[in-house]
């Protein structure tokens, strides 16, 4: 059913996944909602007794303080109980709910030949020999490992090793530079680094074991590097596609440094006693970037990453035992740690882990596996959906998605178009789109719809998940009320939130919690609507300040894109003499486009009818190709120095295209010179 206005075109829910739905109605919802405020206690002590505790809690289920002007910003869940991660994601489930021989992943290669299944048996296998192999290297509770690793099994083998002998994992996104990888080492003062040969990202062949050498000599060269072991996997793909060009003797070696993961896997046992650690010791350390350009090691911690991913996973993608899900983010990123590893495991979920890109060997391959593996629960980014858009509907029809009940979002604010697309060509137009928003901070989702309780409006986020409550402030920390856009902030902690930045702890209390006492700040703007529903605006740094106004670019950067010529746009905020800030666009143009004076007034005269006179762009620029991450995400940093014509951009490891920059450079706006 739709509502015909299109100003708040409503989607609702299909009645065949509302009758066997965990949360079935809107009510419902609501009912839980009031609980998990009003009595969370009892809310969350419910959630965990589903969960092994080798020693039950003796304090309350959260305790916090919020508020750095009466002292330390601190967040404790279940403090006095003690648990191990990997004893609940995997022999909970084996050996108390016997699912050993259920597929626990769909493993998918960079090539199409290259697939595995692996069961919940056969994964608490893996495990545990990592885990030995790990404790012979001489890692102990409280050491940190670095993993540096494409999206293999072995990635999900070390990580939960890690958790089991109460190892802290530090896991850097494969994609990234010697010198992130260097810093991160660093930072965490890793004393193991678990990395492979190699990997092939669609045609083009990664020598990672080269770059994770450069990454130790550059920490060496620093200081003394803290890593005392290289625990190197060949990977399976390199040896088949390169044959001897790749094999053990091409690879770099250090004889006192590295060790072949074969060689110390074969007679390692299958069988590790797990550590049974206190609720708040710590699981992970991710690192994300922070406004200085320093990452920030955000710190999750044991029970409440628990609590909340699992719980998270189970409503948001109303998971059932006969569910196929699968994540295509990448596990380096917080996505693939709560949504591809901890909260499907610890429901008992069979998940797909991907190691490709969306369009190798061709366009079809996401809607190919879909089909191959008869998935039911899909998630994926904006950018993805944005991608495969540009290839129409032609690659969809060959194939048969007829098995999918949910879709979902995560990394950004969906734009409207793309959310229809993906409802209607790829969910055809009977599954809901559960639009997530959430952080590496927060752990899991914080502002999301459930599937069968929601109603949908393209592009919005919609309500607070269980135990959350967002407020939306102004710039001198007063509350708005009903219809409001200003600064999106939470009054009280959820479980699964951050508890400090690694080594840094002023540094957290200083982001996270100093603009705003009482609230912990998300960075990102907010407006809620007329019906109290929820819409990301973009980071606050994307927020601008026009003549006394707060306007968001995600705003300006929706309108632009809805002329015919424009395929995607960037808007950032430039020094202006007159208003504070004005709006600088760099707009991408559609094939055999032509960027003229005409087609710039276009775009303005659009701009000033969405949102009004006061948004209209001083400057609108051509941008063949926006500055992007590997993981798609546009680098607003960059485009604001552009725009103010600054040269010193500092590390540009991490963009897909370094060379993007120079071209931006040379088509400056002439009057911003």
């Amino acid at each position: 059913m739709v509502v015909t206005e299109s100003q708040d075109k409503m989607y609702y829910p299909p009645d065949d996944l509302k009758r066997d739905a965990h949360v079935p109605d809107f009510n419902s919802y609501l009912a839980l909602y009031r609980k998990s405020l009003e009595n969370p206690e009892a809310f969350w002590k419910e959630v965990a007794d589903d969960l092994f505790w080798k020693k039950p809690a003796t304090g309350p289920m959260l305790q916090y303080n919020f508020d750095v002007t009466i002292g330390n910003i601190y967040v404790k869940c279940m403090e006095g109980a003690k648990t191990n991660m990997c004893y609940n994601v995997l022999d909970r489930l084996v050996k108390e709910r016997n699912l050993g021989e259920k597929v626990a992943y769909y493993w998918e290669g960079n090539s199409p030949d290259h697939h595995m299944a692996i069961t919940y048996s056969q994964l608490l296998s893996q495990v545990c020999r990592c885990a030995n192999v790990l404790k012979k290297m001489g890692v102990k509770k409280g050491d940190r490992v670095s993993i540096y690793l494409p999206m293999i099994p072995e990635l999900v083998y070390t990580m939960l090793a890690c958790a089991r002998i109460g190892a802290v994992h530090s896991i850097v996104f494969a994609g990234f530079s010697s010198e992130s990888l260097c810093e991160r080492i660093m930072d965490a003062q890793s004393s193991v680094l678990v990395t492979a040969d190699g990997v092939y990202r669609g045609e083009k062949l990664i020598n990672l074991k080269q770059i994770a050498d450069e990454a130790l000599e550059k920490c060496r060269e620093i200081t003394s590097s803290s890593v005392t072991k290289c625990l190197i996997i060949e990977h399976h793909a390199l040896r088949i596609k390169s044959g001897a060009a790749c094999n053990k003797l091409q690879t770099p070696w250090d004889s006192e440094c590295d060790v072949w993961w074969e060689e110390a896997m074969r007679d390692s046992p299958e069988e590790c006693e797990p550590e049974w650690l206190d609720a708040e010791d710590p699981l992970f350390i991710l690192y994300t970037s922070g406004s200085t350009g320093k990452p920030k090691g955000v710190l999750h911690t044991v029970a409440g990453y628990l609590l909340y991913t699992s719980l998270t996973f189970k409503y948001v993608f109303d998971h059932h035992h006969d569910d196929v899900y699968w994540c295509t983010a990448d596990i380096g990123w917080i996505t693939g740690h709560s949504y591809i590893t901890y909260g499907p495991l610890a429901n008992g979920a069979t998940s797909v882990l991907f190691e490709g890109i969306p369009v190798h060997p061709h366009v079809g391959r996401f809607w190919e596996i879909i089909e191959k593996y008869k998935v039911t629960k899909f998630y994926t980014a904006p950018t993805a959906i944005r991608l495969l858009m540009k290839y129409g509907q032609e690659p969809l029809q060959k194939y048969d998605l007829s098995s999918l009940r949910i879709l979902g979002t995560v990394g950004e604010p969906i734009n409207p178009e793309a959310w229809q697309w993906y409802h209607e060509a790829v969910g055809k137009g009977r599954c809901p789109v559960v639009d997530t928003f959430w952080q590496t901070e927060t752990g899991g989702h914080v502002l999301t719809p459930l599937p069968a309780a929601t109603p949908l409006k393209p592009g919005s986020a919609t309500f607070p998940f269980f135990g959350v409550e967002p407020t939306i402030l102004n710039e001198h920390g007063e509350e708005l009320e009903g219809e409001a856009e200003g600064y999106l902030v939470f009054r009280r902690p959820w479980p699964g939130i951050m508890r400090t930045v690694y080594r840094n702890h002023e540094r957290f209390e200083n982001t996270y919690f100093k603009k705003f006492p009482g609230f912990y700040v998300t960075g990102d703007g907010c407006r809620r609507d007329k019906d109290g529903y929820y819409w990301i605006t973009g980071r606050i740094d994307d927020m601008l300040n026009v003549s006394g106004h707060l306007m968001s670019t995600a705003e300006v950067e929706a309108a632009l894109t809805e002329h015919p010529a424009v395929a995607e746009a960037a808007v950032v905020s430039r020094p202006h003499n007159v208003k504070g800030e004005c709006l600088y666009c760099f707009v991408s143009l559609k094939d055999s486009r032509e960027f003229t004076h005409t087609l710039v007034e276009e775009l303005k005269r659009l701009v000033r009818e969405k949102i009004g006179p006061i948004a209209t762009p001083d400057f609108i620029q051509n941008a063949p190709a926006l500055p992007k991450t590997r993981s798609g995400k546009i680098m607003r940093r960059i485009l604001r120095q552009i725009a103010r014509n600054e040269k010193d951009l500092g590390d540009l490891s991490t963009l897909a295209d370094p060379k993007v920059v120079e071209e931006l450079f040379s088509q400056r706006c002439e009057a911003a010179a």
